[in-house]
C-alpha cells in the first residue's frame, strides 16, 4: 500500500510534464484589433416609425408592398398564379445574411402565424423570404380589418395599421386571381339551400 501512495505523485508529475511541454504554446502574445479581424458584426435593425405608411400594389398587380409612399417597402406579399396551385411569398426587407433560415412572427385579427423565411438574393438585395400555398391558414393574419404587428429577430417590429386591403389581396391571389364582388359573393351565398 505504501508503494501505491510513493508512485502516485510520482505518475502525476509525469502527466504534468507531458502536458506543460511548452511545444505548442506561442513564442509571444499577439495583439489585434476587432475592426483589423475581418468579422463585422451585423446590428439588429430598428424598428420603423410606420406612421403615414400603407399598402400600395405593385406596377404588375401581382404583390402589395408596404411602406411609404416613394420609398423602399418594408414588407411584400407576392402572390404567382402560374403556380399551381397559387402561391403567396412573403418578403420582409431588412437585411439577411447567406444561409440564415428565421422564424417570423406576425400576429393580429385575432391570428398568430409563424411564417419559416430564408435569406434570399433578389436583385442585389439579401433579403427573407418565404413562399407558401396561397391557401395556407397562416396568412389569415392579413385578412382581418385589425392592426398587425410583425417582427423578425435582428429586423425589428412593423406596426401596419388596420386595412382590408391586404385581406383582399390574399383572397384574390386564392381564387385564382379571379375578382369577386361582395354583391356576387351575398348573391351566391343567398342563392345556396339552407342547412337543415
Amino acid at each position: 500500500m505504501g508503494a501505491v501512495k510513493a508512485t502516485a505523485p510520482l505518475i502525476s508529475l509525469l502527466f504534468l510534464a507531458a502536458c506543460g511541454d511548452g511545444g505548442d504554446a506561442p513564442v509571444r502574445a499577439e495583439r489585434i484589433s476587432l475592426d483589423d479581424a475581418g468579422a463585422t458584426a451585423v446590428e439588429a435593425a430598428v424598428s420603423p416609425d410606420t406612421k403615414g405608411a400603407g399598402w400600395t400594389v405593385t406596377g404588375d398587380g401581382q404583390a402589395l408592398d408596404f411602406g411609404r409612399a416613394g420609398a423602399d417597402p418594408w414588407l411584400t406579399l407576392a402572390c404567382d398564379l402560374r403556380a399551381a396551385p397559387a402561391t403567396l411569398t412573403i418578403v420582409r426587407h431588412v437585411t439577411a445574411r447567406p444561409g440564415q433560415k428565421a422564424l417570423f412572427p406576425v400576429l393580429g385579427n385575432g391570428t398568430v402565424s409563424r411564417f419559416m423565411v430564408d435569406a434570399v438574393l433578389d436583385e442585389g438585395e439579401w433579403r427573407w423570404e418565404g413562399e407558401f400555398p396561397a391557401s395556407d391558414p397562416q396568412f389569415e393574419v392579413f385578412t382581418g380589418p385589425l392592426e398587425v404587428e410583425a417582427t423578425l429577430p435582428g429586423g425589428g417590429t412593423l406596426k401596419i395599421a388596420g386595412s382590408r386591403i391586404p385581406g383582399e389581396f390574399v383572397n384574390w391571389c386564392r381564387a385564382g386571381g379571379r375578382v369577386q364582388r361582395a354583391e356576387e359573393a351575398e348573391a351566391e351565398a343567398s342563392s345556396e339551400p339552407p342547412d337543415r
